[in-house]
């Protein structure tokens, strides 16, 4: 069936963008290719290319395009055929009895549920290399999602004997050899390090195949920059621990990434910010201006190769030490430049207000600037600056007055040693003075003490003053329904596939259902449905293509009776989504023009489809390269973050009567037992990374809403909080829009070290409904209310907001 002219664009978008995701860690100036040629393509990406993450990642495009194909579809002739043929029946009969095995160790639904998203690691294997080709490209593949996270073994973070080998083996024997990196994070790739050509193409959607094809053939040039540190295995979670299934300790506090490897002195394989292209480019500072709080460098980037090609321009400052410890620098500001033809050159401007420098003082609760001197640091890489000025603050200055509320997290965040210290000085070249840098003051007159107002008053529409108590409590609770459709986020009876909506029995008295889809690749819908009696039914079986592996072998045949043909007389249609590029490939494009065009794709195909809220985009904080949901997430760093989120939520609102969904609000950072792991942070760790993105994305978009996370923060589920739901985000951020939880599903919750998320007390906290909901949800609220442990008032505040988002989105005044 030929795809569909919006599709066909969209696809457009996808393909001419997707190149700036991608990067060279390593190049020799052996590619691109003048023509296709014949090319011997190994490695388990090269016909099974991933295009993005599992679980909620995935999109039901209309097709996908591997890099066999792609390099078939642009002229290659493909030599080593036999060795894919080879590798696909051996890795098919490795997943048979790996399957098994995962379900023979966890049976039942709850043994479903949680062996959801387990990866099985690349196998060993021995097939001969011996085929012929002007080139040689091995892809190598990892794929991570929803549910399980990763690991430093063979296979996974690490590389296999297997895949050593022949990487090896193929970069002695060819002249022009590329390792290609199909993954979503970064792998140890120290024993394959002299490789010459290693391309970071990540994991780019339905289109990867063909976006590989012309990166090879230079008809696109990388433009992306690492947005995570690339550490080696050994160096992997150094301080704070990861993967305990009930509690983690952030103990490396803001040392998270860049700024634990910047602080100590010890080198990861590639830094954050790092990344090649065909050309080079050289950056140098023009001028610096200070304007009361904001900072603005004006910066040179010139081609000095033989190609055209973008560059990312960053801009670090390093905060003085005082009474709180710094880390060496922290990224203030970035720039993408225009395309520039080899010789060319241009200026842009980097600009930061120096109130955003601020660190959370606990002691005094406060947001404050300590006095001395910000230096800044210019360049194209965090290992890649020179300094550029140095700003005076003759003063300590207090930003912000912010109350602590997220509890306590047990310990004092760790810090580097003088030693460490010391060794980052001359890891950076900074032991000894070199010029001196201009000197620019900073007047703390420009600083104007910001106060918050919590415990705000909140008026109640008067429609729904009116409702009776079940009805009150219907609008707090999404519309739930009973089946397996709920919890694998399959359950809304308006849209086939999506992931849920807000109740629908009260449409009549002037409530509108509004429907939720998932995220954040692009919209997850069921590719084909008809009109039932009761809304759209599922043809075929994209409902329970997530969790049917996993299910014992009775259990998949009955789906597959179960799966939904056509009747007589009934006509089928289709919505055929784009799949766009993982988070993380989003954010190493460093373009939030180019990210905020792919949002007005999403929001386009929401129109078409009928979807009121996209549950995307996840802006969670890559912690540790360990978390198996970090394909979705952005960055270890929050400013990247928060700008890529605002970005996308800008081209998907831009859609009247579209909105999306920030997630996971906050702290979710590992996958296992993701439903009752309790996070522990400290209120400045909290603040400075792991909440940062989601107050820069509120105050520059205004997304509409915000998804809380399955995980606890110091002891309460986050969406139980109300220090983080009523205090920080709408208090301090800001934020206007209607708060919901994640799909709360008690049967993988119960039995836990804490008792699942309880929906008097989401209410409570300020939550506005819980997803997808469910009778017991309904129930609890109904008894809550009767019983005074909620009041009326409450719910009543929450319901408004729920009304009144529902007359934004549907345009009624």
């Amino acid at each position: 069936m030929k795809a569909e002219a919006y599709e066909r664009s969209h696809n457009r978008i996808v393909r001419h963008f997707a190149p700036e995701c991608t990067l060279f860690l390593k190049t020799d100036g052996r590619f691109p290719l003048k023509a296709p040629c014949p090319v011997a393509l190994f490695g388990s990406g090269a016909r099974q290319t991933i295009r993005g993450g599992t679980g909620s990642g995935e999109v039901n495009s209309r097709a996908s395009v591997s890099i066999e194909r792609g390099l078939m579809k642009a002229g290659f002739t493909i030599t080593s055929s036999p060795w894919l043929e080879a590798y696909a029946e051996l890795l098919a009969a490795a997943r048979k009895k790996w399957m098994a095995r995962l379900r023979k160790d966890h049976p039942g639904i709850k043994g479903m549920m949680q062996a959801f998203g387990s990866i099985m690691p690349e196998p060993e294997y021995n097939l001969p290399l011996n085929y012929p080709g002007e080139a040689a490209i091995y892809v190598l593949s990892r794929i991570s999602g929803e549910g399980s996270d990763r690991s430093c073994v063979k296979g996974d973070v690490c590389l296999t004997d297997t895949e050593v080998r022949d990487i090896l083996a193929l970069n002695a024997r060819f002249d022009r050899f590329m390792l290609v990196l199909n993954t979503g994070g970064p792998v140890d790739l120290s024993p394959v390090r002299d490789v010459g050509n290693i391309l970071l193409l990540s994991q780019l959607g339905a289109m990867t195949g063909l976006i590989f094809a012309d990166i090879l053939l230079g008809r696109a040039n990388p433009g992306g920059k690492l947005a995570t540190t690339w550490p080696a295995a050994a160096t992997v979670d150094p301080v704070g621990d990861f993967g305990d299934p009930d509690k983690t300790h952030y103990r490396e506090g803001i040392y998270v990434g860049y700024r634990y490897y910047d602080s100590t002195g010890i080198k990861p394989l590639w830094p954050f910010g790092f990344g090649l292209s065909y050309t080079s480019f050289s950056v140098a500072a023009l001028e610096t201006h200070v304007s009361g709080r904001l900072v603005s460098v004006l910066a040179k980037v010139s081609n000095t190769g033989s190609y055209a090609g973008k560059e990312v321009v960053q801009l670090y400052v390093s905060v003085p030490q005082g009474r709180l410890d710094q880390p060496y620098q922290s990224l203030a500001a970035f720039a993408k430049t225009p395309e520039l033809a080899p010789g060319a050159d241009c200026r842009v401007w980097l600009s930061f207000d120096m109130a955003d420098l601020a660190s959370y003082d606990t002691e005094n609760e406060a947001w404050i600037l300590e006095k001395g001197s910000y230096r800044l640091r210019l360049g194209n890489a965090s290992d890649h600056t020179q300094v550029t000025a140095d700003l005076i603050l003759e003063e300590t200055v207090t930003v912000r007055k912010a109350k602590t509320v997220l509890g306590d997290c047990g310990f004092k965040d760790w810090q580097p040693n003088i030693a460490q210290r010391a060794a980052a000085l001359t890891l950076k070249g900074q032991a000894q003075p070199g010029p001196a840098p201009v000197s620019l003051t900073v007047p703390a007159a420009a600083f104007v003490t910001e106060n918050v107002f919590y415990d705000r008053e909140e008026d109640v529409d008067a429609s729904v003053h009116d409702l009776t108590d079940e009805e009150l409590c219907k609008l707090n609770i999404g519309a739930f329904s009973k089946g397996v459709l709920s919890f694998i986020g399959n359950a809304s009876q308006r849209v086939a596939g999506a992931a849920g909506n807000f109740t629908r029995d009260l449409e009549k008295k002037g409530f509108p259902c509004l429907v939720t889809a998932d995220g954040p690749a692009g919209l997850r819908l069921s590719r084909q449905y008809v009109d039932g009696k009761n809304g759209p039914e599922t043809i075929g079986n994209d409902s329970l293509a997530l969790f049917s592996d996993f299910l014992p072998g009775p259990a998949r045949a009955l789906t597959k009776l179960a799966m939904r043909r056509p009747g007589k007389g009934q006509v089928v249609h289709n919505q055929y989504c784009t799949m766009i590029p993982i988070g993380t490939a989003l954010a190493q494009s460093f373009n939030t023009d180019g990210v905020a065009a792919l949002g007005d794709l999403v929001g386009d195909e929401m129109e078409r489809f009928h979807v009121d809220f996209w549950l995307a985009p996840a802006l969670n904080i890559h912690r540790s390269i360990l978390c198996g949901r970090n394909f979705e997430y952005y960055s270890e760093d929050p400013l990247v973050s928060g700008k890529m989120a605002a970005a996308i939520t800008r081209g998907v609102q831009a859609h009247a009567g579209r909105a999306v969904t920030l997630k996971h609000f906050a702290a979710n950072n590992q996958e296992n037992n993701r439903y009752s792991s309790n996070s522990l942070v400290s209120e400045r760790a909290m603040r400075e990374i792991y909440l940062k993105g989601f107050g820069i994305c509120v105050r520059e978009a205004r997304p509409r809403a915000v998804m809380t996370s399955y995980n606890l923060l110091n002891g309460r589920h986050t969406s139980e909080h109300k220090g983080l739901i009523s205090d920080i985000l709408r208090s301090e951020f800001g934020f206007e829009g209607i708060v919901m939880t994640d799909w709360i599903i008690h049967i993988a919750m119960d039995g836990g070290a804490y008792p699942p998320p309880d929906s008097v007390k989401i209410a409570a906290a300020g939550g506005d409904v819980v997803m997808p909901g469910s009778q017991q949800d309904f129930d609890n609220l109904l008894k809550g209310l009767k019983e005074g442990t909620i009041s009326r008032s409450r719910l009543e505040k929450n319901a408004t907001r729920m009304y009144r988002m529902a007359g934004i989105l549907k345009n009624r005044k």
